[in-house]
């Protein structure tokens, strides 16, 4: 299909989902979230892993006008999709990179396991697999979140592979088991999932990510999640979201930083409190985990080629957030590496 008329079908889709939103219906969306408009063609990357066979879904979008030689890979977060990366895809592809944008196993339009057991690594693995599939030697890797987090392990695992990397308001700064967060089993994990509702994701998210300020516009990411937790995959869906959780709270990197060995740029909206568990955190933890302003500074300096921006006052998905003054930053740091 034509990119131009792909881009047509999707502004319509947008406009019919926008109106949705504005009523408060939140859509269902299949198990691989299907109905919901991307803003590139997605394809699927077939591979077989833990005696099963799974696919992934991911964007491969080439540059505009003349390329620039480089590849910038995007990973999402755990409460986001490689939809989301959309605004940074169309910066990045202005300027001459291919950008190639997955969505990990058990997240969006990829396989929802039955059973998997997941690790950074896995999902390290995997990605690695699609790239090869794709030739793609060497790239800039850009992780948001829990993409931050799987980005650092994969920049430990295939140093050679990676150009520069790039970790945008990351979870995983700090070690909340560590600190003294309650840990949950999957199957409590299991439970909480199964209950969220559109509300609930937006005044948390309302409240960690952005500060106590809302835009409409964020409604759709809002109704992506919900959307497809509330599909016809729903148990399926929340299962593999709990066996996420358990991967993240458990598997550490903030401790293998200092192993890092490429120039490395950690990029935090400072206001955000993001940290898992601190909703069952006692008063005296949750007061002291999730402080990005203080972890920016102190994380940095154990990164060897590492490089610190900070947003002030702005939250844990800057790029969302304010666009125009983080995609400034962005392209700037990328155009430092270059030089």
């Amino acid at each position: 299909m034509p990119r131009l008329i792909y881009r047509y079908i999707v502004i319509l889709l947008l406009a019919t989902a926008s109106s949705a939103y504005a009523e408060g219906n939140t859509i269902g969306y299949g198990t691989e979230l299907e109905g919901f408009p991307y803003p590139y063609p997605v394809e699927h990357f077939r591979f077989a892993s833990q005696e099963q066979d799974l696919q992934m879904g991911y964007m491969d979008v080439s540059p505009k006008g003349l390329p620039n030689g480089h590849t910038v890979v995007l990973m999402h977060g755990k409460n986001f999709c490689g939809a989301t990366w959309e605004t940074t895809i169309a910066v990045l592809t202005d300027v001459g990179y291919r950008v190639v944008v997955p969505d990990q196993i058990g997240f969006c339009s990829s396989t929802k396991p039955e059973h998997y057991q997941y690790s950074f690594q896995q999902l390290a693995t995997n990605t690695m697999a699609l790239l090869k599939h794709l030739q793609v030697s060497r790239s800039i890797l850009i992780g948001h979140s829990t993409g931050g987090m799987l980005a650092a392990r994969f920049a430990l695992m295939y140093p050679e592979a990676v150009e520069k990397l790039v970790m945008v308001n990351p979870i995983g700064l700090e070690d909340w088991k560590a600190l003294g967060v309650p840990s949950r089993t999957v199957d409590q994990w299991y439970e909480r999932e199964l209950k969220l509702s559109f509300d609930g994701v937006r005044q948390y998210e309302k409240s960690v990510y952005y500060c106590g300020r809302w835009k409409a516009e964020y409604d759709r990411w809002v109704d992506m999640l919900i959307g497809l937790n509330q599909g016809p995959g729903h148990k399926l869906v929340a299962w593999n979201s709990a066996l996420i959780y358990d991967m993240i709270f458990i598997q550490p990197v903030v401790y293998e930083f200092p192993l890092l060995k490429m120039p490395t740029t950690l990029m935090l909206g400072d206001a955000d409190t993001t940290a898992i568990g601190s909703d069952i955190a006692p008063p005296e933890v949750k007061g002291k985990i999730g402080r990005y302003k203080l972890l920016g500074k102190e994380v940095i300096k154990t990164i060897p080629q590492g490089r610190l921006i900070e947003f002030p006052g702005f939250g844990h998905a800057p790029q969302i957030e304010d666009p125009v003054m983080f995609h400034k930053a962005l392209l700037d740091d990328l155009a430092r590496a270059n030089n």
